[in-house]
């Protein structure tokens, strides 16, 4: 794995704004006002144009994760689900030479895409059940057009399966280099790891159980705006994975909360109004919840440039042994 060099420390996000405060003026906004807004994955600006009062989002790539290529499929889905499936997605903004993939000169380039700025909020903490129902209603939505959807020439993105995010390759790092990891936390989650990969292996890849998919579909990743429906955002992480992997990411960070099986039966109302899903896939959902769990605790460990890995740290690693002994003896 190549590391996540937004984590680096040092000067590196001072540089990255530089990239950013380029890239606005290569997209013809010489004046605007560019803040950072989040460090995750990649790091995303507001960018705020005086002359004309419009704002956009500026999303700038870390280095060596996506080609030109995968951004650019990334970029077509997000368009079709908004022309084909009725779901609402941030439009991309090309720069004034018709680049929807921008490659920011410099020592290291880096490749900026712009999107319209999206009205609404993330909902609030108070509504997760009823939240989760509109999430699973979305989703279906997607996965619905993901089955049918004819992928253009040159069409790529990542996996996540079992060897992707846990096994030989491991793209955010290995679990167990996660922070806390005791010899008594490895043991328990080498359990975990082995019966994960035997259940993925069983439950197989069948093109009605995996295809293309969100893969980051949190609530922090909808914008609602009172009763209409929300807006999707955030499709960095999209790829080919079990249609379930996504209600495992809606429950990121959070799969300790005394509501989740509430959230999960919400979810699965929502999703079911939409597309079926058969009680033998149903019983694996704590399977893809723990799966997505290990994952994140090796994301925690190589990105300690994001807020929320500096403030889990070693405390997410202890719950996720606590959960885990919990599903090992069937308990969820």
């Amino acid at each position: 794995m190549q590391a996540h060099d937004l984590s680096a420390g040092g000067d590196v996000l001072a540089r990255v704004h530089d990239t950013a405060r380029t890239a606005a003026r290569l997209h013809g906004l010489p004046d605007a006002e560019v803040t950072l807004i989040n460090v995750s994955e990649n790091a995303t600006f507001r960018v705020d144009d005086p002359a004309t009062g419009t704002r956009s989002i500026l999303r700038v790539h870390r280095l060596g994760y996506h080609s030109v290529p995968a951004i650019r499929s990334e970029l077509a889905w997000l368009e079709a689900l908004r022309q084909e499936a009725g779901v609402r997605t941030p439009r991309v903004i090309p720069a004034p030479d018709g680049s929807r993939v921008l490659t920011v000169p410099g020592e290291l380039p880096r490749e900026c895409v712009m999107f319209e700025f999206l009205p609404g909020t993330e909902p609030p903490e108070d509504r997760l059940v009823e939240d989760f129902e509109l999430l699973g209603e979305v989703t279906a939505r997607m996965h619905r057009h993901a089955r049918a959807w004819r992928e253009p020439a040159g069409f790529t993105r990542f996996h996540w399966d079992y060897e992707a995010a846990l096994g030989t390759e491991s793209r955010w790092g290995r679990w167990q280099d996660g922070p806390g990891m005791e010899p008594g936390a490895l043991a328990v989650l080498d359990r975990l790891d082995k019966e994960l990969r035997e259940r993925l292996h069983r439950f197989g890849r069948d093109p009605g159980r995996y295809g293309l998919i969100h893969a980051d579909l949190r609530l922090a990743n909808l914008l609602t705006t009172g009763d209409g429906p929300p807006s999707v955002i955030d499709f960095d992480d999209c790829g080919f994975s079990w249609y379930l992997y996504d209600l495992a990411a809606a429950l990121s960070f959070i799969e300790h909360h005394p509501l989740v099986p509430e959230m999960i039966e919400a979810w699965l109302r929502g999703y079911r109004t939409v597309l079926g899903l058969p009680s033998e896939e149903e019983a694996e959902i704590w399977t893809f919840i723990m799966f997505r769990r290990l994952l994140l605790v090796a994301w925690i460990g190589t990105h300690t440039g994001a807020d929320i890995a500096a403030e889990l740290g070693a405390g997410y690693t202890l719950g996720t042994c606590e959960l885990a002994e919990r599903y090992l003896t069937g308990t969820v």
